[in-house]
């Protein structure tokens, strides 16, 4: 136990170290960039010093709570704790914001803007999964927009503002719906909004208005993590964006649609979930294949990748859906494991791209030989999405493919053709991967012009890529690194969630 404000400590330190970095003496980039790593890195290491001190992983209770009034005449308060739900995605947003920041080290138009818009979406990334209060949790959900926006529309592509426009349209337009979804759930049936979700998972609702809000909820997620047929800003986005942008958006902002959906959809609105999660199963299995077909037809590396992405969270959706223990911890150790991933193609898509001024596929070719710790690392991350046994992907997707086959809340004929398709899903996986990773290192390249310096990985860039790459080699040798994170709450999570006591469509099982 502690009574010193560490949370609070760690969610505003980026953001108002970011407040001083217009103070820092000299020109260019090289003070204002190990400053901001220097913060990044403190940061990191003290939220592991804390949990390390202070949380015990057997305690199913919120810990390190923290709650101060903030606005009296609405009871809104600075509320924030941690629990099995949202500490590994706490020290994953650490630590690929610090590795982002070393990513960013070529940026040198405007750095110390470019610096505080990605500590200030650090501070907003980390408040939202400390969040304890759900208007404080739309608060961190808006604050983190800003950000994104600039870092896209000033340090992005040719296309940049077009792309950074359907990101702002898409995402405030979902916020619509997140905020009257919890306007309504704080204000039924109490005299004064309750907006402490502790408070919240007891309070109860008519079968139709916990449907009307969670589906409000449900099209804010979906934006965000992104599911079909909300997903089309992700391809744009991550096209037009600075890679060290593409990390914050794969590794950590995508994350925070899928804790959405557990932290709010499941653990405030069980009944409701009940209602749509053979709906999130069924979506989550078509979103898997629909996207693995469209990223083999894309031409561009960073847009390949992306539907790599949206192909990847389905496996969330299907873990979330699945009403099972075992699913419900396979999504998030599928979050994890994408964060990771995720990260480290598009970091290896903008360092090529640093190098040959191209990320269409068919104008590269013959890297292999002229750039061997390239090619070591671009195979090992495409080995790991496509959940080579031995990496992080592998345990999570075989853990949502079990935890869907083993469901007994389902009718085994539904079980069985969810099962299907996911394992197409799988087969299709290596068949876009393999071939982007051939398009790149082998053969002749069909254009040469694009080709500006074949210079091979430097220490940076090894770093990076091996820091990412330890979690994902040790997660996927010994799971319970992660797993023991939240196992105890998503096994509580799970017995809350089974229709027992609503209707169930003809895809349950007869209870």
């Amino acid at each position: 136990m502690t009574n010193f404000p560490w949370l609070t400590v760690i969610v505003l330190l980026p953001v108002f170290a970011g407040l001083l970095i217009p103070l820092l003496p000299g020109r260019g980039n090289h003070i204002v960039r190990w400053y901001a790593l220097g913060i990044c890195l403190l940061d990191l290491i003290l939220m592991t010093y804390v949990f390390g001190c202070y949380y015990s992983l057997n305690d199913l209770q919120v810990q390190l709570k923290e709650d101060y009034c903030w606005i009296e005449i609405i009871d809104f308060h600075w509320r924030l704790g941690v629990d099995g739900l949202s500490i590994g995605l706490i020290l994953l947003t650490g630590f690929v914001t610090t590795l982002a920041t070393l990513a960013a080290w070529p940026v040198t138009r405007n750095p110390r803007l470019f610096y505080f818009l990605m500590l200030a979406m650090y501070s907003g990334q980390l408040g939202l999964f400390a969040s304890q209060d759900i208007l404080l949790f739309f608060v961190m959900w808006e604050l983190e927009l800003i950000p994104v926006y600039l870092l896209l529309s000033m340090w992005g592509g040719r296309r940049r503002l077009y792309a950074a426009t359907k990101f702002i349209l898409y995402t405030a337009g979902g916020s619509i719906f997140l905020l009257a979804g919890l306007l309504t759930a704080s204000l039924w049936g109490s005299d004064v909004p309750v907006l402490d979700f502790e408070l919240l998972s007891h309070k109860t609702y008519p079968l139709g208005l916990e449907i009307l809000i969670y589906v409000g909820f449900l099209i804010a997620y979906a934006v965000k993590l992104p599911a079909f047929p909300l997903h089309t800003w992700l391809p744009d986005t991550h096209g037009e964006a600075h890679y060290s942008t593409c990390m914050l958006l794969a590794g950590i902002l995508l994350k925070m649609g899928g804790y959405g959906f557990i932290r709010v959809n499941m653990e405030l609105l069980p009944h409701a979930h009940t209602v749509f999660a053979p709906w999130l199963v069924a979506l989550g299995a078509y979103q898997i294949v629909y996207a693995a077909l469209v990223s083999f037809a894309q031409r561009n590396l960073k847009r390949r990748i992306a539907y790599s992405s949206v192909s990847h969270m389905g496996f969330v959706l299907v873990g979330i859906g699945s009403l099972s223990d075992l699913g419900l911890s396979g999504a998030m150790l599928q979050m994890i494991s994408h964060g990771l991933i995720g990260a480290s193609l598009f970091f290896l898509a903008g360092t090529s791209y640093d190098r040959t001024r191209t990320l269409i596929l068919r104008e590269m070719g013959s890297w292999a030989s002229q750039m061997p710790k390239m090619f070591a690392m671009f195979t090992t991350c495409v080995m790991a999405s496509l959940a080579l046994p031995g990496m992080s992907g592998f345990v999570s997707e075989l853990m949502v493919f079990f935890g869907m086959v083993t469901s007994i809340s389902y009718s085994p004929s539904f079980r069985a053709i969810i099962t299907l398709i996911e394992a197409i899903g799988i087969i299709l996986t290596p068949i876009y991967l393999l071939s982007m990773a051939r398009q790149m290192f082998y053969g002749s390249r069909i254009s040469a012009t694009y080709v500006l310096k074949n210079i091979d990985a430097g220490p940076r860039e090894v770093f990076v890529l091996g820091s990412l790459l330890l979690p994902m080699i040790g997660i996927g040798m010994y799971p319970n690194l992660a797993l023991s994170l939240w196992s105890a709450k998503t096994q509580a999570l799970a017995s809350l969630v089974q229709p027992t006591s609503v209707y169930p469509p003809t895809f349950y099982t007869t209870q």
